[in-house]
């Protein structure tokens, strides 16, 4: 979520609550006569005739059917602006300058990196992601391994792919994460006759 968003938020609800504080105190006002004492021209009943008057026009449900597509618009924008986003588009490299700036997909080296992990014998699959997570640059790895596998090889072919992203991607705020998860079963070899 965006601090734009964060920020409406909360303007939108202390000028809700303000609201909604002032009209309680009105009301409470109101029926127990301070209202009327205060102010002795505020009426001691309401009346709804004049709503009824309103209700009866020709425009009245053109305009409550415009406000409702607009409440229902403004609803979904709501809910959109709300959706967390963690994914991260160009990175801007190192070495970028007035002159002109360097930028880079991380997508592309993750997709990389991910099919190098699963080239390393033991792993099965490997896929890759680039995401925000608290503020910090992520790049997940994700690995499928087989229970036989050498854990002190794929161990160091995930340390020395993490090691080759951290140095094609330049940055020195992204952090590598490897999630190894190993498969239930052993994959069975063909037989050679």
């Amino acid at each position: 979520m965006r601090r734009s968003v964060l920020g409406l938020d909360r303007v939108l609800a202390v000028l809700l609550g303000l609201i909604l504080l002032l009209a309680g105190i009105g009301l409470a006002a109101w029926y127990n006569g301070t209202l009327r004492h205060l102010f002795p021209q505020f009426p001691k009943t309401l009346s709804t005739d004049g709503a009824g008057d309103v209700i009866d026009t020709s425009w009245w449900p053109w305009a409550i059917g415009g406000a409702g597509a607009l409440a229902t618009l403004l609803g979904l924008w709501w809910l959109i602006a709300h959706l967390p986003r963690r994914g991260v588009g160009l990175l801007v490299l190192p070495g970028s300058g007035k002159a002109g700036r360097l930028h880079v997909d991380p997508s592309g080296p993750t997709a990389t990196a991910a099919d190098v992990l699963a080239d390393t014998p033991g792993i099965r699959t490997a896929h890759g992601k680039v995401q925000r997570d608290r503020g910090q640059l992520v790049v997940s790895l994700t690995a499928t391994m087989d229970p036989r596998a050498d854990l002190t090889e794929v161990i160091a072919a995930t340390d020395a792919v993490a090691t080759d992203l951290n140095a094609v991607l330049g940055r020195d705020d992204a952090r590598a994460r490897v999630v190894l998860s190993v498969a239930r079963r052993t994959k069975t070899q063909p037989r050679v006759r």
